[in-house]
């Protein structure tokens, strides 16, 4: 039986063309990391997209607190947000501004969502890069900068791909501490990884190969 406030796929397929997900029914349960863990291909980022209502499943449900994730348009409820593995953020905005633009989006005036993007950004050791355009910065500095705008917004269901594959292993340990403490804070948190260390790391692991859990 699960919470309210785990995020629920029931017999979830999604079948564009070639089948990517075949009938996976998991629970990605609320106060938890959850590790995603499987070789390139084999359906890591396709269930995260799933999962938060980027594409609708083929077959199935995934559901968080009752609601079904797909919202017929492509974007995530505002219960859901994202760590992108392409990181997704505008290359003629400032860091500051990319992770302030999450908070605008969802309402949020400029001067609180500037001071709420800059504690973001201290969180993972990089409030000096505030002010520097995103294409200025190095992979490992983007990828902590994707990391500060998907926390800022403080949603309950955080879902991160790859979080840490650009980042050496202080900043890595710097940003499971962040994702953990999200997790004590009741959020759901999957981090789709190759990284045994973060399986390790987490509460609660989930292994997926060609599209079925494995």
């Amino acid at each position: 039986m699960s919470a309210a406030g785990d995020l629920v796929l029931d017999h979830v397929s999604y079948r564009p063309g070639p089948m990517l997900l075949d009938d996976v029914s998991v629970t990605f349960p609320a106060g938890k990391v959850t590790a995603l863990s499987g070789p390139s291909g084999s359906g890591k980022t396709t269930l995260l997209s799933v999962a938060g209502g980027l594409v609708a499943p083929t077959a199935g449900t995934a559901t968080y607190r009752g609601q079904e994730t797909w919202q017929g348009d492509g974007d995530p409820p505002p219960e859901i947000a994202f760590v992108l593995q392409v990181y997704g953020l505008v290359p003629i905005l400032s860091a500051r501004e990319n992770v302030a633009i999450a908070l605008r989006a969802r309402g949020t005036p400029w001067s609180d969502a500037s001071d709420r993007a800059e504690a973001a950004l201290a969180r993972f050791d990089i409030a000096d890069l505030g002010d520097r355009q995103v294409e200025e910065l190095s992979g490992g500095q983007m990828q902590r900068v994707a990391c500060a705008r998907g926390l800022v917004v403080g949603a309950p269901v955080l879902l991160a791909d790859e979080p840490t594959s650009e980042l050496d292993q202080g900043n890595v340990a710097v940003v499971l501490g962040a994702l953990r403490a999200e997790a004590e804070r009741g959020c759901v948190v999957v981090i789709a990884t190759h990284d045994p260390a973060i399986v390790e790391a987490a509460d609660h692991h989930v292994a997926i190969d060609e599209g079925r859990l494995a």
